[in-house]
């Protein structure tokens, strides 16, 4: 008993002395977030006859950077999503195990499971004696200005992939390559991969090219099956492969932004069933493209430093002709953070598939915009931004539109973004922010979950990074 204790000490005591070699050894930084934010929401069913949906939702984050040496690094982001009132946020239901109802601030949050990983990676400088840097690990992949990979931003949880990347650095060129494993079927039930679904991206950016940077991204979506539209997978591929590039900079003291991808592959799991006349499993070809500008003016040494910006975005869609030749023309939207470009209200986050919930039903969009800001004193900015939307095809008679003959109107609406941003101090943001949009008939049309109202929305957040 004696020589066992001994033993059990003597383990523990060198278990101790090896943890504290190891934590000496690395350079550890410790930091996180905490962002509080209240809600009030019409757009979830157009309908003033019903009450606004309003909540309070919460994001706790939690973050190691570690320095193991000279050329290995990690760091690991632990995150809690919540809304408040809702003990059982992370089973996405409002009763426990047992079916018994969240309760709240009635009863002991033990059952909370709410905390999971949002990024876990580690990096590898120089590796292999090459002048690349290797991360592997879940990490956020964000390209440029979020247009096809972003991290979404706005949502609680934000947005990050199971990846492989490579990044190489010289003078003003930087090359990346990343796999993303997107899907990942049971290792049971798929021995094949015929439902996993993998991210190939490759990705050059040079800056010094009319006052700004030039990029050129190539991104392969590989896709076994898509939606699964019968029994099996057979023959309903939807791959898409997108290539294109963005200029941005400042000319003459203009910001400008201009951007093009076009999109090819095989599309008949994303059409079949859904658009066309065309037959189930026929071969059915994507042909898409989207383009956006953007010009804009911030006067720096005016009183308040007013800005104005100009932009428009045309993301293609699917016409009846496209349907009949199975053709599929719709852009899909890849990864983007859309809540930055297609009005804060989020009412077109589907736009990148054939949704009739939350996108155009596959005609794409349009999406003229004027954006306004002044900064009344230092820490404050106010902005002002109007979106007018509109489908890419027309609507009248459309074979994803039925009954739709003698209304031919590409008006899905009209958007006002007000928001007031104060920086608080250096480690605390305010913003607090008000919204409308303006339905039309058409998208009523094209929605099966929008009424007849206008949609109001008014949150104030509180950001508290550490």
């Amino acid at each position: 008993m004696k020589k066992n204790f001994l033993t059990a000490a003597a383990v523990m005591v060198t278990a101790f002395f090896v943890a504290t070699t190891v934590a000496q050894a690395a350079d550890v930084n410790f930091g996180g977030e905490i962002l509080s934010r209240y809600e009030v929401i019409e757009r979830n069913d157009f309908n003033d006859s019903t009450e606004a949906d309003s909540y309070f939702q919460s994001r706790v984050r939690l973050d190691a950077n570690i320095k193991v040496n000279d050329s290995t690094s990690a760091f690991i982001q632990l995150q809690s999503n919540r809304t408040w009132g809702d003990r059982f946020e992370s089973a996405g239901t409002a009763t426990d195990a047992a079916g018994n109802a969240s309760a709240g601030s009635f009863a002991a949050n033990d059952l909370d499971a709410s905390v999971g990983v949002h990024e876990a990676y580690f990096t590898l400088q120089n590796f292999a004696t090459l002048p690349v840097d290797l991360k592997v690990g879940r990490q956020e992949v964000i390209l440029d200005g979020h247009r096809l990979f972003g991290d979404t931003l706005w949502t609680m949880g934000e947005n990050s992939h199971d990846a492989i990347r490579l990044d190489h650095k010289h003078d003003n060129m930087s090359v990346a390559y990343a796999y993303i494993s997107g899907s990942e079927e049971s290792i049971a039930n798929d021995a094949n991969d015929n439902d996993d679904t993998n991210v190939h991206l490759a990705y050059l950016n040079y800056s010094g090219i009319l006052g700004g940077k030039l990029s050129v991204t190539y991104a392969y979506l590989d896709d076994g099956c898509g939606s699964v539209v019968s029994s099996t997978c057979t023959n309903l591929q939807d791959d898409i492969h997108t290539i294109g590039f963005r200029q941005a900079g400042q000319l003459y003291g203009i910001d400008y932004r201009g951007e093009y991808y076009y999109q090819f592959g095989d599309a008949t799991a994303t059409a079949a069933g859904n658009i066309g006349a065309g037959t189930l499993g026929a071969a059915v070809d994507r042909d898409a493209y989207m383009f956006g500008v953007r010009i804009g003016k911030t006067f720096n040494n005016v009183n308040m430093k007013p800005g104005l910006t100009l932009w428009y975005d045309y993301l293609s869609g699917t016409s009846d002709a496209d349907a009949r030749n199975n053709d599929y023309k719709s852009f899909n939207t890849l990864f983007d953070t859309g809540h930055k470009f297609y009005g804060l209200q989020d009412v077109f986050l589907g736009v990148g598939t054939n949704s009739n919930t939350t996108g155009t039903d596959g005609l794409g969009l349009q999406d003229v915009a004027v954006k306004a800001k002044i900064s009344p004193m230092p820490g404050w900015t106010v902005k002002a931004d109007y979106h007018l939307f509109f489908t890419a095809e027309g609507v009248a008679g459309s074979t994803q539109q039925s009954g739709l003959i003698g209304n031919n109107s590409s008006d899905l609406g009209s958007e006002i973004d007000l928001t007031v941003v104060n920086a608080y101090n250096a480690n605390t943001t305010v913003m607090v922010g008000f919204s409308n949009f303006n339905t039309s008939q058409t998208l009523r049309n094209i929605r099966t979950n929008v009424g007849g109202d206008n949609a109001n929305w008014f949150y104030a957040q509180f950001h508290v990074k550490f």
